[in-house]
């Protein structure tokens, strides 16, 4: 048959009643003509939930996205976002052993969609990241997948400590000041156990890290005695002489001296010249530091740190926030203390949608049965430019340094890679773009799992070509173009359908509440 073409692999079949992947006229959906309003706005109702360390934060709101009508670029965005219902601020439910206490977890998130007047099934799109402390439990992924399932098929992401810092980066809005500015920023999250760093430059997260210290490694209750106790709070105490143990009883000074200990770790490095306090960190430290514009922080104590809640929870949060406005004030932390974005709010509002239908003969598919479909494909955009020369080597140290920045150290997960060619399509310079590639994911390619790659440019068939004929990549490899993407965007990839060979592809972006329409 025809719809043979793609080959023997392209998984379908023709028997009635079954599930098919071939074209119908609307497949059920209203045909609605150019023009009409229906097709410029479309409504979406979006969940973002965010497990950290302290706090769990949910909230649902409404996006209107720019529907079919608009051209594609604009069509990723929402136009509005409008909160239909935020939960308050909940800590974290956690076992005596230390693991996410589900039970509790789901009654926190049931009783949010009661208050909102919302269930499961008007829930459209949306995200859901387990940060910090949370995302290192045992039983953390489980509990995510189901929250996902149940949810309507949301992303589901575990945010390491680069991917934290970058989230925090966005969700603060220091990432769109930066873009809007042409600036040069810092963006600190202090968050319970943590505090995560993201270096941002025109608008684009250049570099992250992450350092032990955060608000709530220790908690009392009202009677002074230790009722939460983070092992990484071991080192802060030892260099002031105090013996930590659960149950024991500490002084409100004991709190103040681990405070100031855990802001000078932080001060420390934001400086200049200094060398970073390598027992503390949780990463490679950022490149050294010069020509900021200013520090941004974000985090549950960044509340503090602006003067916006003034309340003693019996940790460290107040304290903490109080000695890093003082380093601010005083020198220590050099850089302008930019004015507040969203600080413990700092999180995902949800995620917008899009479907698009490309060109399955545009693009280089080596074996469609194994690499379709895909769920949920996380993007990395690498921030090359390729409208002059190309370089291959500092191609792929770009595509190495991105990845580190977003947390992409294990070569056996599954990312997209996304590039936004530019230029003429020639021999040399593809062959130059196709080493630059092979040589920024070679311990990718060295696993034998497939390359997820996208382009902007028309250069599909001619980049998977290069790859496969002249450079022996044996990976399977899927190489799409046409599509614009970025960084915390999410692809499902359909089934080549048939006959007209077209890939249907939805597009999920993160949203953020500083985020411009």
């Amino acid at each position: 048959m025809a719809d043979h073409r793609f080959g023997a692999d392209a998984d379908h079949v023709h028997a009635p009643g079954e599930e098919h992947d071939h074209d119908h006229d609307n497949d059920g959906h209203e045909v609605l003509e150019p023009g009409s309003q229906a097709l410029e706005l479309v409504p979406l109702v979006s969940l973002g939930i965010d497990i950290g360390s302290s706090s769990t934060q949910i909230i649902f709101s409404r996006l209107m996205m720019r529907g079919p009508g608009e051209p594609l670029a604009m069509r990723r965005n929402a136009k509005s976002r409008e909160t239909l219902y935020r939960a308050p601020i909940a800590m974290t439910p956690f076992t005596e052993i230390n693991t996410i206490d589900a039970a509790r977890l789901r009654a926190t998130i049931d009783r949010a969609y009661a208050d909102a007047s919302l269930t499961a099934d008007d829930i459209e799109t949306g995200a859901i990241i387990l940060t910090g402390a949370a995302a290192q439990h045992d039983n953390a992924q489980a509990i995510l997948q189901t929250l996902s399932e149940e949810s309507g098929e949301l992303i589901a992401a575990v945010a390491g400590h680069h991917m934290e810092a970058a989230l925090a980066a966005y969700g603060s809005g220091a990432v769109e000041t930066s873009r809007r500015n042409g600036s040069r920023l810092l963006n600190v999250d202090v968050g319970g156990a943590t505090t995560k760093l993201a270096l941002i430059e025109s608008g684009r997260v250049r570099a992250t890290a992450a350092l032990c210290g955060g608000g709530r490694l220790i908690a009392l209750d009202r009677q002074d005695r230790i009722v939460r106790l983070d092992q990484d709070i071991s080192a802060f105490a030892e260099r002031i002489g105090l013996d930590m143990q659960r149950g024991a009883t500490a002084t409100r000074d004991d709190l103040q001296r681990l405070a100031e200990t855990i802001a000078d770790t932080i001060a420390s490095a934001l400086a200049t010249n200094s060398e970073p306090d390598r027992d503390n960190l949780l990463t490679a430290p950022l490149p050294q530091l010069h020509d900021i514009d200013g520090v941004q922080f974000s985090g549950g104590v960044a509340e503090y740190i602006y003067e916006r809640e003034k309340r003693d929870f019996g940790d460290l949060g107040w304290r903490l926030g109080r000695a890093l406005r003082q380093r601010c004030e005083d020198g220590r932390i050099s850089w302008p203390l930019l004015p507040p974005g969203e600080c413990i709010g700092a999180t995902v509002l949800g995620a917008s949608e899009f479907t698009v239908q490309m060109s399955g003969a545009t693009s280089f598919i080596t074996s469609p049965a194994k690499l379709l479909p895909r769920r949920n494909l996380p993007v990395l955009q690498l921030p090359y430019d390729f409208s002059g020369a190309i370089d291959a080597k500092t191609l792929a140290q770009t595509i190495v340094d991105h990845r580190r920045a977003f947390g992409d150290d294990d070569p056996a997960s599954e990312w997209a890679f996304a590039f936004r060619w530019r230029g003429d399509a020639s021999w040399p310079r593809l062959s130059a773009f196709a080493r630059g590639v092979s040589l920024g994911l070679a311990d990718r390619i060295a696993t034998g799992n497939p390359l997820w790659l996208i382009c902007e440019g028309d250069v599909a068939l001619n980049l998977g070509g290069l790859l496969r004929d002249e450079l022996g990549v044996v990976n399977d490899i899927l190489v799409i173009d046409g599509i614009v993407l970025r960084d915390f965007d999410y692809v499902d990839l359909g089934r080549i359908r048939l006959p007209s060979g077209t890939l249907p592809i939805t597009i999920k972006s993160l949203t953020f509440g500083q985020q411009s329409p």
